[in-house]
């Protein structure tokens, strides 16, 4: 193996004695120092590696055996006489090993190799999905929308199979997880808290219960429309609850002071006498509560006659009848 030219980066010749390679060495080490030429830190290093060489006996022996320095060999065109001459074949030489476009492009041509892969190997990876939303029906009674409530929901969550990646055939045939469908199904009881006096209609979101997302995607959102049952005596305008009250015909005639279950408790009603079927009346606050504020209860009356009378109550409403003697029917075409 041949190694460097340690005599003609010194510029000198393997004939040099001690004291000339010695002082080939000062006077380049002046001049390539890195203190002096910032620029000549690897000349100074090839230098200094060389004199340590040459200055020794026994490594310049071995180093001369190796490469095939002979002190008696004749000098020819790669002998140096001149250091400054030598100087300019190290130059030239290590100029020349700089100069490898070909490897520096082969060099650039696999790093843009491994770049690129990796680029691909990036857009290969599964993209973020995000799950979809859920919509379900939830039905209250009236006596919960007044108070508010919680209910469990069961919503069943929808997702793609984790054996076929959603593509529901393996090797040919249907995918033995899912049937085919490319799809998991799973429930999932979820408690929804239900505020007062929520709208019939309305929707409520719960963040995050929809369908979970896949490859790092946000889950979608559950999505619960309200139904209120519906009632005959009872319904609702905005935050107006719209009551329809039964009374008797001695309560309609006399008046009376009934008392009327309502969603929060009983409520007291003024009845006047001779009230009419139908006739209407306000009680304020008695309504939805929307936040700080509440609607008002709108009642209307409705005169019931009992399904069993006593016979008592019959032979009164026969005095009644003869007591009677206008026709309440006499100006029906006229009104």
């Amino acid at each position: 193996m041949f190694m460097k030219n340690y005599y003609s980066i010194l510029g000198v010749t393997p004939d040099s004695s001690d004291a000339e390679i010695k002082k080939a060495y000062r006077n380049l080490a002046r001049k390539y120092h890195p203190d002096i030429n910032p620029s000549g830190a690897q000349m100074f290093k090839d230098i200094s590696e060389a004199y340590e060489t040459l200055s020794d006996e026994k490594k310049r022996l071995q180093y001369d055996t190796i490469n095939g320095f002979f002190k008696s060999a004749p000098k020819d065109e790669k002998t140096f006489t001149s250091s400054e001459k030598a100087n300019d074949e190290y130059k030239k030489s290590s100029q020349k090993q700089e100069k490898k476009p070909k490897k520096t492009k082969d060099y650039s041509k696999k790093i843009n190799e491994i770049l690129n892969n990796l680029n691909k190997k990036k857009t290969n990876k599964p993209q973020p999905k995000n799950g979809s939303d859920i919509t379900e029906e939830i039905t209250v009674t009236l006596k919960e929308v007044s108070a508010g409530t919680t209910k469990v929901v069961n919503v069943m969550h929808t997702s793609s199979c984790p054996h076929c990646k959603g593509r529901k055939f393996i090797n040919g045939a249907h995918c033995p997880v899912c049937n085919g469908s490319g799809e998991k199904n799973e429930h999932k009881k979820i408690s929804v808290k239900i505020p007062a006096g929520v709208k019939n209609g309305s929707k409520l979101r719960i963040k995050d219960e929809g369908n979970r997302g896949e490859n790092g995607g946000k889950n979608g959102d559950l999505y619960l429309k309200v139904k209120i049952e519906p009632s005959s005596k009872m319904k609702f305008d905005g935050s107006d609850i719209l009551y329809n009250v039964p009374i008797t015909p001695v309560e309609a005639v006399l008046g009376a002071k009934i008392s009327v279950p309502s969603l929060d408790g009983n409520v007291s009603l003024k009845i006047p006498p001779q009230t009419k079927n139908g006739q209407k009346f306000r009680l304020a606050g008695q309504g939805l509560k929307q936040g700080s504020k509440s609607g008002d209860m709108i009642v209307t009356v409705y005169i019931e006659i009992p399904s069993s009378l006593s016979d008592d109550e019959i032979k009164l409403y026969e005095k009644l009848k003869k007591m009677s003697s206008k026709d309440i029917r006499e100006n029906l075409l006229n009104e």
